[in-house]
């Protein structure tokens, strides 16, 4: 039965540190982001491989999901956790130094690994603790905090580009670290009970995944948040590009108005948890997917011809707030069946998360730094794979799924 926190003073604080743990992902991806075009230039490095730093880092993150999540079940959440974020720790600092840009990207792979931690045991310590309308809840608050990641990270890159460059910024996210790790170490107490966690070695790991993959309320589930986080990566991947060299905008102004964006994926987390409990996760997934296709099919169009800037800014809009929605519910209806498994289905959902943003990063510089239509072409195809992945939860709806149930034990 899962508890609820409260039972005593690291209990209560342990909502807000999982909270925390959802920044390593979006932290580590969009501080640097306003650096990138002084990255590629410092690096000598092409802007499509300057733009593989993305890829590995997402890479990684999916990765480090995969190994830490399945570790967690087996093994408790509290050591996995800590040891990821030492690592996370060391690798930033690694990253920093780096002298090349292929030792970048090897080491902002190793970065992703270890941050892939923090974000798998994020989602699956919610499950250990939450159930019912609270889960949603506390799925829409992940969304949220990864949505405040994205604001405070660019807002944050665009003023330290004033102090120091690049490698300051991956200090800077050690630093960060070192801030996590020393909250976890007094905050975090562990959440899946030595009863609770799953016996056995790969074998045992298979059988679960199996478990998962023939479940088509979490494959579609899954997919649906993979294909709509293959085009929210092909934005952070685009982005910067488009806004500075197309339209002019210097690192701080694209940092406002990445800010402004990130603010619409906070209130749309929000929303979309509250209007999950009315609704229902798949009604209200099917109206994230519908925000994201307009805000796909504006950048399509800008892509196709020339448009004023506040054009693209609002489509950008639309297609962050839109992902932003589908998350809780998406999520929800992915990890709701599965308490006892709960670290091995968020480390699914994560690798599909993050393995098909990495693999749609890379086309959005295909054109070079001067051209928004792979950005649109990347994004609407996402969006329609997305839809179609929504279909085999609305032709197979597992028992229970149209509407939470409303306690939280």
């Amino acid at each position: 039965m899962p508890e609820t926190p409260g039972h005593d003073p690291s209990r209560r604080l342990l909502p807000a540190l999982l909270l925390l743990l959802t920044v390593f992902g979006p932290i580590s991806m969009d501080l640097y982001l306003p650096a990138l075009p002084a990255l590629t230039a410092d690096l000598e490095a092409a802007t499509s491989v300057a733009q593989v730093t993305i890829t590995a880092c997402l890479l990684g993150l999916a990765g480090g999901q995969l190994i830490a999540g399945p570790a967690s079940d087996r093994f408790g959440r509290r050591g996995i956790l800590l040891t990821g974020i030492v690592a996370y720790i060391v690798t930033s600092a690694l990253c920093a130094v780096s002298p090349t840009v292929e030792v970048l990207i090897v080491a902002r792979f190793v970065q992703g690994l270890a941050g892939g931690a923090g974000l798998v045991i994020a989602q699956a310590a919610g499950r250990d603790v939450y159930a019912g309308t609270a889960l949603i809840r506390f799925y829409g608050r992940l969304t949220v905090a990864g949505g405040l990641a994205a604001i405070i990270g660019p807002l944050l890159g665009g003023v330290l580009t004033t102090v120091a460059d690049w490698r300051g910024l991956f200090v800077f996210l050690a630093v960060i670290g070192v801030g996590i790790l020393v909250i976890a170490l007094l905050v975090f107490r562990e959440t899946l009970p030595t009863e609770h966690r799953l016996a056995g070695g790969l074998r045992h790991t298979l059988a679960g995944f199996r478990t998962l993959l023939a479940d088509r309320v979490f494959v579609g589930a899954v997919l649906s948040l993979g294909f709509l986080n293959a085009a929210v990566f092909a934005y952070l991947a685009g982005a910067t590009f488009v806004l500075q060299h197309i339209y002019g905008l210097s690192p701080q102004a694209y940092a406002a108005a990445f800010g402004l964006n990130s603010a619409g994926f906070m209130t749309f987390g929000f929303l979309s948890g509250r209007t999950s409990e009315r609704w229902g996760p798949m009604r209200t997934l099917t109206v994230g997917i519908g925000i994201t296709a307009l805000g796909a099919a504006g950048l399509l169009t800008a892509g196709l011809t020339p448009v004023p800037l506040v054009v693209v800014i609002v489509s950008l809009f639309a297609l962050a707030s839109g992902v932003a929605g589908s998350t809780p519910p998406a999520t929800t209806l992915a990890l709701a069946a599965y308490p006892r498994m709960a670290g091995t289905a968020s480390s699914l959902l994560g690798v599909v998360r993050f393995g098909f943003g990495a693999v749609a990063a890379p086309f959005v510089g295909i054109a070079g730094s001067t051209s928004i239509l792979p950005l649109g072409v990347v994004t609407v195809l996402a969006v329609i794979l997305a839809a179609v992945s929504c279909s085999l939860l609305a032709w197979h709806r597992r028992p229970g799924t149209a509407a939470a149930p409303a306690t939280a034990s």
